[in-house]
């Protein structure tokens, strides 16, 4: 009998063993960087003469590692690898796959720092950030085998005399996992897992930015005791193997975590019935958002602006469920933006390998370019109250920057940016703060800071989010505790790390039996 599942606990960095330990797994990484990462296809480790380069976006000529890089022959060898052994693995009992996941998360945790040591050097993440990255990757394993188990006894129906009815689950087939760069081992591994313990084989097309993580990952699933042709490697471009292998007509579901434009591609292409193609694909996609942080008249100020900035500049506003947007009413507005400017001066910036450090860098040139252009329209838009610069001799880095009085329909308002930059409106009043939280295309996180129960139980029913939080900052969902996704523009409201998660990569089956 297994455990049952507890959240993974955080690292206390002030204990200086636990620093020190952490100190010792980035100097094992450093010792390991500039390695090459084959393939992984039904097993057979496969390198090619096109290499995808992973840098360290804090040390930009920092080579982490050389990736092989996959084409549609090598992408159309992995479907094959993927459909052979599904036949196999979606008879494997769900005892014996939720064990593989067992298996892995308890590697993983033995491993812990070493894995935080790879987020630090690919990602860009500070301790912290990384540490909560390996601790959620560790919960998805444990939370998904346990709910398979749960699964697998089917649901209850009802039965009349002489009939016996049943409903239970089976694996869906084929699943393309396309994993994004800013959690790249908590959502890598919990979407991937998600779908393996299900009893689906998949191929994982990880982000191009952090692909030695995904490696690390599969190493791991391979220990774990996970059969060749399960799980397939396979990093490479999205508009030569991503397109390919949505459109496949032997792909039976694609899971998608990454951008609005990517993620509404994806639906599209997905749509379309092809040749010889007999089910209609499944799309499971969290896409972004711009998700809003109010502060009603009568909140705790000092709550409100921790609260903001933790949620605008944890991991450089590089999350999803980055708080970017701060809606504030009249009379308290002044005081928390005087109050917010000030403890952002206060964040340290810098290398991540720093165990001081708040804020590392962005990923990458991309994404620092776009960062600054917006940072420019705030400019017309608002008032600079601190930050705005960036700096990009030796990695990828911007000052955390925040603009005041800015229109509730500005671009800065409305437009995911990415990037730490936070965007404060001041509202009227309490309905015109609904009013601002509601108007944006995107539906992901949000929060209240109020001590008003009435104004809580108005957003509890108006502000329309998938995860919704009072008296706390909007970023944080923890696997099991506040399953994570949201609606609208931020996709498909499936929520990662909850109970109705493991069915979204299966199908239902009745079975009736009459005697």
């Amino acid at each position: 009998m297994v455990r049952e599942y507890r959240h993974e606990p955080f690292t206390d960095f002030s204990k200086v063993e636990n620093k020190a330990a952490f100190e010792e797994a980035l100097q094992l990484v450093n010792s390991q960087l500039g390695k090459q990462y084959p393939l992984v296809i039904g097993g057979e480790r496969i390198m090619t003469e096109q290499m995808i380069l992973s840098v360290n976006p804090a040390r930009k000529r920092e080579i982490i590692g050389k990736v092989a890089k996959a084409d549609q022959a090598l992408a159309k060898q992995a479907m094959g690898s993927a459909l052979l052994a599904f036949e196999c693995w979606k008879k494997e009992r769900a005892e014996e796959r939720a064990a593989v996941l067992l298996r892995a998360a308890a590697i993983i945790r033995d491993r812990k720092h070493e894995f935080s040591g790879y987020l630090v050097k690919e990602a860009g993440k500070p301790w912290k950030e990384a540490d909560a990255d390996t601790a959620e990757a560790i919960d998805f394993l444990e939370y998904y085998a346990r709910q398979m188990l749960l699964l697998s006894q089917g649901v209850p129906v009802e039965s009349r005399d002489r009939e016996r009815n049943q409903y239970e689950y089976i694996p869906l087939g084929v699943g393309i996992i396309i994993s994004p760069f800013n959690f790249p081992l908590a959502i890598m591994s919990g979407t991937a897992a998600s779908a393996i313990v299900a009893g689906n084989t998949i191929i994982l097309k990880p982000a191009n930015s952090t692909p030695v993580v995904a490696a690390k990952f599969v190493e791991v699933m391979e220990e774990a005791g996970l059969p060749d042709g399960v799980l397939n490697y396979l990093p490479g471009s999205g508009a030569e193997i991503g397109d390919y292998l949505v459109e496949h007509p032997k792909t039976r579901f694609v899971s998608f975590t990454g951008s609005r434009e990517v993620g509404c591609r994806i639906y599209e292409k997905a749509a379309k019935v092809q040749a010889g193609q007999i089910w209609l694909k499944r799309v499971i996609a969290e896409m972004g958002g711009k998700d809003t942080i109010l502060v009603n008249c009568d909140a705790d100020l000092d709550l409100a602006a921790t609260s903001i900035v933790a949620s605008a500049f944890g991991y450089s506003g590089q999350k999803c469920s980055a708080g970017s947007r701060a809606v504030i009413h009249q009379d308290v507005y002044g005081e928390v933006v005087a109050r917010v400017v000030t403890l952002t001066k206060e964040l340290i910036v810098g290398n991540p390998e720093n165990g001081q450090t708040f804020m590392g860098p962005v990923i990458d040139q991309a994404s620092y370019n776009k960062i600054m252009r917006y940072i420019e329209i705030g400019k017309e838009e608002g008032k600079l109250l601190t930050g705005g610069n960036g700096n990009q001799e030796e990695g990828y880095f911007i000052e955390p920057t925040i603009f005041a009085d800015i229109a509730e329909n500005a671009r800065l308002m409305q437009e995911e940016i990415f990037g730490p930059v936070l965007a404060i409106c001041q509202a009227k009043d309490f309905d015109h703060m609904m009013e601002i939280a509601n108007n944006t295309d995107y539906g992901l996180t949000g929060a209240l800071i109020t001590k008003n129960r009435a104004h809580m139980k108005r957003a509890k029913a108006e502000f329309h989010v998938g995860n919704l939080y009072f008296n706390r900052g909007c970023t944080g969902a923890i696997v099991g505790y506040q399953p994570f996704g949201g609606f609208n523009m931020s996709g498909t409201d499936s929520k990662a790390g909850g109970p109705d998660y493991l069915v979204l990569h299966m199908q239902a089956k009745t079975i009736s039996e009459s005697f």
